[in-house]
């Protein structure tokens, strides 16, 4: 006889901006091809995906894969019509949490001209594609979405998180 295994269901009231871990990768794939965006190696190990939720409807995913020391923001996406109201800071956090947690010291993200003021604004600094690029060599996003033509003008960002969650006395 197989065990009972409780579900644990948290309540959201509508409205409710909820950011999770989520292994829910259809979600994830149906998101990111929604915003025309590609969506390879969703199932590949060392990757974490966060998404957002206004009550129990999906409004963005940010993904976050680590090597050793450093990770990098696969995607951070919000749905057009809900941007601008704190759901991308609040998955970038979130992203930036799950990054010092797995042990990386140091965050990148690729970002098209009009996304690098966000960065910018969140602490990330502007570095060269040629350094991100041979610091993230093997993972997803060097591998196949820095090196697409779909890239061509986009900047590389890096946050240092190394000092994440160490209290300055």
């Amino acid at each position: 006889m197989a065990p009972w295994v409780k579900k644990i269901r948290r309540h959201r009231d509508d409205g409710e901006l909820v950011i999770e871990q989520t292994r829910d990768l259809a979600r994830i794939a149906t998101l990111l091809e929604a915003m025309g965006l590609p969506a390879p190696g969703l199932q590949r190990l060392g990757h974490c995906y966060l998404s957002a939720c206004i009550g129990t409807r999906p409004v963005g995913v940010a993904g976050v894969e680590t090597r050793i020391d450093i990770a990098v923001l696969g995607a951070l996406v919000v749905l057009a019509e809900l941007r601008r109201r704190g759901i991308g800071t609040a998955l970038l956090a979130a992203a930036r949490a799950a990054a010092h947690t797995r042990g990386a010291r140091g965050l990148y993200a690729l970002a098209p001209p009009e996304i690098g003021e966000f960065f910018a604004s969140h602490g990330f600094a502007p570095v060269g594609l040629t350094e991100a690029t041979a610091a993230l060599a093997g993972t997803i996003v060097t591998d196949r979405l820095w090196t697409s033509s779909a890239n061509a003008g986009c900047t590389a960002w890096l946050l240092d998180i190394s000092r994440d969650g160490i209290v300055m006395r």
